[in-house]
């Protein structure tokens, strides 16, 4: 959640109210205008105050041409049903909502079981927020347990989480917060995430894990989490470091089981400790919940399942917070009940198919050169060939912004700042329709484009909001 500071000491400021959002008479029902960063003094009705909010969010962008999230923008309306039917109902109450108890726990069991743990009654886990709530869980888990070993040299030694420079920012976060030293693998040419080997060098004695990404965000693409595990147990061989692995799944987690069944990269490689999902990415939920999963008691320390007398009932919970509501959980059930495996692998299946024949029109158009070809995740990134000049990826984006499209145009990180590119993220509801419209507006931009000139974009930190 974005931090916001207030106003400061802005003009008084009131919004503006239409007569006619009043009742029949427009005259007997005029409102006094609201102010906008202090509470109104009186109550309004509440066709009056939604009209106002209302009309206030139509200058947001429409999530369904918003092709930099990676977030589910559609569910059928059924879930939304359920979804309000449950928006009511506090998560952590688990005596009050048994039953939405027990569709978390059947989904933990779900998950265990599709990435394979070895005994998926013993695996254990937890809904949470999102991806980033389950990675600071999984964060503590390896830390804790790195502390559990080391009780004679921590705290005085610091510990270490080793990551490609491409991790997601709640990465960066989990560091900060709990003072762990971040050890980022940079890129390297054509390599835009963790190498394996580089990676192991980086771990010593106070290295907690080692992150694996399953669909890095900047170009989609899976780091090889086998390979990941293989560095790691010739240094163990050589040093005797035994260092876990935590995969980051957040999307790639619910596609791979489906598309791309051969790929090992779960519970399957022993060394892999817990891995997280987003549910509200290619989980197909709105947004609002995550999983954490171990792979069995012993890679989650007790002292950290808090055994809480809450409201009458004895509860173990895992979490950075407790109220949040289950309508989110709730849905996720709805989507495993509902489309099965054979559902969830034609749905992304769907979203592959378009992402690779939407990078194959893009390439065709002659301006732009690929980096990925959305052949894992649904996702590619691409940037300008190396013979355009007038102008660069920023300038694309902010004209497909003119035809509604949020296009994210953005610098990588270290060793590959010189690269600025552009990523589509293909979501199940974004179509093949939508991807040929997709293209016809990139198309028309074009011949301007290539009129400027030269690139419009002076500063590139601050041309896009995209920074993960």
């Amino acid at each position: 959640m974005s931090l916001h500071k207030g106003p400061g000491d802005p003009e008084e400021r009131h919004l503006s109210v239409n007569p006619f959002y009043g009742e029949a008479n427009p005259v007997g029902g005029m409102t006094q205008a609201p102010p906008t960063h202090r509470l109104p003094e009186a109550p309004m009705s509440p066709s009056t105050a939604y009209q106002l909010v209302h009309d206030e969010l139509m200058l947001d962008g429409n999530s369904r041409l918003n092709l930099a999230t990676f977030v589910t923008t559609w569910m059928e309306p059924q879930a939304d049903v359920l979804m309000v039917e449950c928006r009511d109902k506090n998560m952590i109450d688990k005596d009050e909502y048994p039953r939405t108890a027990e569709l978390e726990r059947r989904c933990v069991a779900m998950l265990a079981d599709l990435w394979n743990a070895p005994d998926p009654s013993t695996a254990v886990g937890c809904s949470t927020t999102g991806s980033s709530e389950a990675c600071m869980l999984a964060g503590m888990a390896l830390k804790r347990r790195w502390a559990r070993r080391n009780t004679d040299r921590y705290p005085g030694a610091r510990p270490n989480l080793v990551m490609g420079v491409n991790v997601q920012v709640c990465w960066d976060k989990f560091c900060n917060f709990w003072e762990v030293e971040p050890r980022l693998v940079p890129m390297e040419g054509e390599r835009f995430h963790l190498d394996p080997q580089a990676a192991a060098e980086m771990c010593d004695e106070n290295t907690i894990g080692v992150v694996g990404i399953l669909g890095s965000t900047f170009d989609g693409s899976y780091e090889p989490i086998a390979d990941l595990c293989a560095a790691l147990d010739a240094l163990q061989e050589r040093t005797g470091h035994d260092i876990p692995v935590h995969v980051d799944g957040a999307s790639g987690a619910m596609v791979a089981p489906f598309l791309d069944e051969d790929l090992v990269w779960d519970f399957r490689l022993p060394r892999v400790a817990s891995i997280n999902t987003s549910g509200h990415k290619y989980g197909l939920v709105y947004p609002g919940v995550g999983w954490a999963l171990w792979r069995d008691a012993e890679a989650l320390p007790e002292e950290l399942v808090f055994r809480v007398n809450y409201l009458g009932g004895d509860m173990p919970t895992f979490a950075l917070n407790f109220s949040r509501p289950g309508a989110q959980v709730v849905a996720q059930y709805y989507s495993f009940l509902r489309l099965g495996r054979q559902g969830y692998r034609a749905v992304q299946q769907t979203a592959r198919d378009v992402a690779g024949k939407l990078a194959q029109a893009v390439e065709k158009l002659g301006d732009f050169r690929l980096l990925t070809r959305g052949d894992q995740l649904p996702v590619f990134a691409f940037t300008t060939a190396p013979d355009v000049r007038a102008y660069d990826v920023f300038d694309v984006s902010r004209r497909m912004r003119e035809s509604g499209w949020l296009v994210p145009a953005y610098t990588f990180p270290p060793h590959r700042e010189d690269l600025s590119v552009l990523r589509v993220v293909c979501r199940n509801g974004f179509s093949a329709d939508l991807a040929e419209l997709f293209v016809e507006d990139l198309s028309r931009s074009l011949p301007e484009l290539r009129r400027q000139p030269h690139p419009f974009t002076r500063d590139k930190g601050a041309a896009t909001g995209f920074h993960h």
